[in-house]
């Protein structure tokens, strides 16, 4: 009998962990066709960028694409800024609410937001790690609803209709990241 108990009990577990895996990658694989595939900025380099920002408190920063929200959360808890992460994906999204209360960081909000349909939260400070395809189609919307100051940090891939407000080029290994002023 304890052996059946076992059996059907280890039988649960990996059926578990194949229908959480399967979701999991399911919605990867949504996050990477709306535009942009989950690729974590390494924590040394976020340091390195959010240092190069020179931030001051109580600036609103805005992660478009946040997911795991490690860059966002960064901000809030070093530089006491307003943090505000957008994703797409709804496992990252609960996973970011999820630290974000483990580190008891009150200051920050995530929300589930497609940036190609919907209107972007106002900030002062906007970080991008996105594929150049989607890039270029928000850049747009960058243009009229960021306000004259705003300081943009694309990770990775140029902005290239923000060339002329190319602030500095920090080289970066495997990516350089751009500041650009507005």
């Amino acid at each position: 009998m304890f052996s059946l108990i076992v059996y059907l009990l280890a039988i649960f577990l990996e059926i578990f962990f194949f229908a959480g895996f399967t979701v999991f990658t399911i919605f990867l694989i949504y996050s990477t066709v709306k535009g942009s595939p989950y690729v974590p900025t390494k924590t040394k380099q976020a340091k390195l960028i959010l240092e190069k920002a020179r931030m001051k408190k109580n600036q609103v920063f805005l992660e478009l694409g946040c997911g795991d929200g490690r860059v966002v959360r960064m901000a809030v808890s070093d530089y006491q800024v307003r943090g505000i992460g957008v994703e797409i994906n709804p496992l990252l999204l609960f996973w970011d609410n999820l630290l974000a209360r483990l580190q008891k960081l009150k200051n920050i909000e995530f929300f589930r937001l497609d940036i190609v349909k919907e209107k972007l939260p106002p900030a002062d400070v906007i970080y991008i790690f996105l594929m150049p395809k989607l890039i270029k189609t928000i850049t747009p919307k960058l243009k009229t609803q960021l306000e004259k100051g705003s300081l943009i940090i694309s990770h990775g891939f140029k902005v290239v209709a923000f060339t002329k407000h190319l602030k500095f080029k920090m080289d970066g290994n495997p990516f350089p990241t751009y500041f650009y002023q507005l």
